[in-house]
């Protein structure tokens, strides 16, 4: 197999904007692990009286069916599949909503290095604004957006063309960071030339492995971030 290739401090002065995904990437998704792969099969084994077992395959059958679409990321998909008030229980553990402490120093420079800080998540618009209700986030950002807007997801070629023509950034200076492989791999095909991975989204959870793509556990690795010359 052939190693990922090896991480090393990104030429700033070739590089405009910042593309960041959210979950994973600037918040823990200790969150999301922890809403989607343990309370919602409780929630629905209490809701539709089955049994815990039954219903983490109920759960997980229906997240497999639809992996790598817009409708995987949709709560309404979610609601009315589940038959679950995602929304109102989503409320329930925001305690558990956290920016990585390593991010806020990290888009703090890249703001002084005069560089445009753009977030773009699959999350739902809902699940991004409770995400800024519970967090600073928004304030870090230049521009944030949902891929729900543009009707498709970060794995799709299409949310990367419609995403371009409205945002209108240079691909090839662009830093895409994600904790996704394959969503790294749609955003190499469109041309984006500097992408990362992050090694450690769910800060609970082991390291994940990179095998295309340089990654790193820690923004402090990124800087100091110069000026553009």
């Amino acid at each position: 197999m052939t190693p990922a290739p090896t991480f090393t401090t990104p030429a700033w002065n070739t590089i405009d904007t910042l593309l960041l995904d959210m979950d994973g990437t600037l918040l823990d998704l200790h969150y999301d692990n922890q809403f989607w792969n343990h309370r919602v099969p409780e929630f629905y084994a209490e809701a539709h009286q089955v049994s815990l077992e039954d219903a983490r395959d109920v759960v997980h059958q229906n997240f497999h069916r639809v992996a790598g679409t817009l409708d995987w990321y949709c709560l309404d998909y979610w609601q009315n599949t589940l038959k679950l008030p995602i929304r109102e229980l989503k409320r329930q553990f925001i305690d558990l909503i956290q920016m990585r402490d390593d991010v806020p120093p990290f888009l703090k420079e890249a703001r002084a290095a005069g560089k445009r800080i753009v977030l773009v998540t699959n999350a739902h618009p809902d699940a991004l604004a409770l995400k800024n209700e519970c967090t600073q986030l928004a304030t870090w950002c230049d521009e944030q957006y949902s891929t729900h807007q543009f009707g498709a997801c970060k794995e799709d070629q299409l949310l990367w063309q419609r995403l371009q023509r409205h945002v209108d950034f240079n691909p090839k200076r662009s830093l895409f960071i994600d904790d996704g492989e394959p969503i790294l791999d749609a955003a190499h095909k469109f041309g984006i030339a500097h992408l990362l991975g992050v090694a450690n989204p769910d800060s609970r959870l082991p390291f994940k492995t990179f095998t295309r793509y340089p990654s790193f556990d820690n923004y402090a690795a990124l800087r100091p971030i110069m000026s553009p010359l």
